[in-house]
């Protein structure tokens, strides 16, 4: 079957992009919300703080929770959950602010185990051989999702304060009617003594990958300003960075879901060594564009080939723990480079993405997982 024709795919994905768009939202509805209601933007920033170390610290045990009770069935549950928290919030907009810092917990707690669920649906949905399309497909419209988030809260905020955390809400509970209710023919589910946990070696180098992704990336994406700057660019030159960033991350999911195979992931790492080593060095705008555009063009492909080698490696009674936890890393080198970027040398902060692609490849050719360049996925 052609992924473009697979309804069930479909319906995944315009799931997963509703369960995803409040997340893309929340950072400016929580910062317009407190503008509007105290006068400053900072306690948007600790709201949004307290909510991302909500799904942080919740993500894993969540997703263990959805383990046991089955993704199909618990995830709707969980959406609906999130979206009466994003509700109370709405409803307690002129609340003093530790209230408000209090209630941004509820949908923080739900909201981290939804992506790592989602992903365990998809390994249902679709069979092996179009795995790793599906996943490019997905990155290229994740894009618009992070592109369209903020738009559409500043859109929705010239209705009312609330009106972007009501949209939030709404957004979880159509992702919660889209979740895949009957999915492919999965293989025997294993109960809970079946199957052990992996050992750490195992999917290490793949989390390795994920911490490198959230890494480089802040490094370009939370700095495309100095990053100019150190050019003689004025501040409007910024957005270029971002726009050559995404135009290449979708050109390289497109060739990535055009030819339909997983690859193998050490070709990317070292894509991210030579354009953090060129970003580092700065050599003028010849330097910044074509680095940005290497580092861009390997991440989806990537983030692919990761997820389809996690999948490959995680017993299927720990899918959505052990992709939760993925993107978990993920976010943590995105926070790690933030604050990277923030106190350090802006020449040094690429280094560290440069060392992180460089340690996992280096356990990917040490010891490489059986997963690289398989051809069916097990258990």
């Amino acid at each position: 079957m052609s992924l473009f024709t697979h309804r069930a795919y479909w319906r995944w994905s315009a799931g997963v992009q509703f369960a995803r768009l409040p997340a893309t939202m929340a950072p400016l509805a929580f910062t317009l919300l407190t503008t509007a209601t105290t006068g400053s933007y900072r306690l948007g920033g600790v709201l949004m703080s307290v909510f991302v170390a909500a799904e942080v610290v919740c993500a894993v045990p969540v997703g263990r929770l959805l383990d046991r009770v089955g993704p199909a069935r618990g995830l709707p549950a969980l959406l609906l959950l999130t979206a009466a928290g994003y509700v109370v919030l709405a409803l307690a907009t002129h609340a003093p602010a530790l209230v408000l810092v209090a209630l941004v917990l509820l949908p923080g707690v739900s909201a981290g185990a939804l992506s790592g669920a989602f992903r365990t649906l998809l390994a249902e949905t679709v069979d092996d051989a179009l795995l790793p399309r599906a996943l490019s497909v997905d990155a290229m419209i994740l894009e618009g999702v992070l592109i369209g988030g903020p738009a559409l809260v500043a859109l929705l905020d010239l209705a009312g304060t609330f009106v972007p955390l009501a949209a939030m809400a709404v957004a979880c509970v159509a992702a919660a009617v889209l979740v895949p209710r009957r999915t492919g023919e999965p293989d025997r589910v294993e109960s809970r003594d079946d199957v052990p946990a992996p050992r750490l070696a195992t999917y290490l180098p793949w989390l390795g990958c994920a911490f490198t992704v959230g890494l480089l990336l802040s490094t370009i994406e939370v700095a495309p300003l100095p990053l100019v700057q150190r050019l003689g660019a004025p501040a409007t030159a910024a957005p270029v960075v971002i726009a050559v960033l995404s135009g290449a991350s979708i050109a390289g999911s497109a060739l990535y879901a055009w030819r339909g195979k997983t690859g193998d992931p050490r070709l990317l790492l070292g894509g991210f060594v030579a354009g953090g080593l060129t970003l580092a060095a700065g050599s003028g705008w010849p330097g910044l564009l074509g680095s940005v555009a290497l580092i861009g063009a390997c991440t989806g492909p990537l983030v692919a080939a990761t997820s389809v080698n996690l999948q490959r490696v995680l017993p299927k009674n720990r899918r959505s723990a052990g992709f939760s936890l993925s993107f978990t890393v993920q976010a943590a080198g995105f926070g790690l480079g933030s604050l990277a970027v923030g106190v350090l040398p802006l020449w040094v902060t690429p280094l560290f993405g440069v060392f992180a692609a460089a340690i996992a490849g280096g356990m990917l050719v040490r010891k490489p997982a059986r997963a690289i360049g398989a051809t069916s996925v097990t258990s």
